[in-house]
């Protein structure tokens, strides 16, 4: 056993992932008051509107700051991203201080079992012995030199064992696919688990025909384009999860692909009013696409 892996055990069992030596500004005091201030808003005392909040009332806000975080990342506005991870924490911080306040779990709860799953899935990094201290019952698994592709491997394989020992459960396997995703990664997330059960197109050449088959039937819906509006949003609907299908297939997360070409649809219309003589509005169709063409070709040579 390292150095490393021993100060692991030593330090609580199992609880401390970070090697002793690891040289850090300690995070515990600044947590441990993020966790306080938490606690005070909510109690008797407090804050109003955060004691009137529950699990549903603030889901809304944990999206909207997680979309926030991406958002500073893209732009690589680091002071941001300090500040949306903040909001992004208070968000775990609220959840974790309710269900402590109803008994069902504390905010240590959250941070012990974060650290031992860390462990148990990491036995390349923290040793064998200690991964298995902390639940991993997977045996076998290569852990000397191994690359990226190996981890993950071992990350599904020890992942598969520890769904196999919780209690059975009668839900159907896409009920853990959460069904307040964004719909594209929803979307992305049902595919995954449906090809797990070798419910999948074979290879991508199948889901281009597929999506040639789902934007026909789409057309036909859409006759001289007076679409019957039921039938053209489920056909509409197909095409989109059938595109979703084709970028797991491809390796592409269709969620920040669609944010990319949304990024690069501002930029060239920003160019668009830029460049424009007059109003967008006074301009013909034929002077649009001109200009559209125009800052595409000045975004290729910037």
């Amino acid at each position: 056993m390292g150095p490393s892996e021993k100060s692991i055990q030593d330090s609580s069992g199992l609880g401390d992932p970070v090697p002793h030596n690891f040289s850090r500004v300690d995070p515990g005091p600044g947590f441990a008051e993020a966790v306080s201030i938490m606690e005070r808003l909510r109690a008797p005392g407090g804050c109003p509107w955060d004691r009137e909040q529950d699990f549903d009332s603030i889901r809304k806000f944990t999206l909207e700051e997680t979309y926030e975080v991406f958002d500073a990342i893209e732009r690589r506005d680091w002071p941001a991203l300090q500040d949306e991870l903040g909001d992004l924490l208070l968000q775990v911080l609220f959840y974790a201080q309710m269900a402590s306040e109803a008994g069902y779990f504390s905010v240590d709860d959250v941070t012990r079992g974060l650290s031992r799953k860390l462990v148990r899935r990491h036995p390349h990094v923290f040793g064998e012995e200690a991964a298995a201290a902390a639940g991993n019952s997977a045996t076998g698994l290569s852990v000397d030199g191994i690359d990226s592709k190996q981890v993950l491997r071992n990350w599904d394989e020890i992942k598969k064992l520890e769904k196999s020992q919780a209690p059975p459960s009668e839900e159907g396997r896409l009920e853990s696919v959460s069904r307040s995703m964004p719909a594209l990664s929803e979307a992305a997330k049902l595919g995954s688990k449906a090809a797990k059960a070798g419910f999948d197109w074979p290879d991508v050449a199948g889901l281009f025909d597929k999506l040639r088959e789902e934007t026909a039937e789409l057309e036909a819906e859409v006759p001289e384009g007076q679409p019957n509006s039921s039938q053209a949003k489920e056909e509409l609907g197909d095409l989109l999860f059938t595109a979703v299908n084709l970028a797991r297939h491809l390796k592409i997360d269709p969620e920040l692909a669609l944010r990319d070409a949304n990024a690069k649809f501002r930029s060239r219309f920003r160019t668009m009013e830029t460049e424009s003589p007059r109003l967008l509005e006074e301009l013909s169709a034929d002077e649009l696409e001109a200009l559209w063409a125009s800052a595409k070709q000045r975004e290729r040579h910037s």
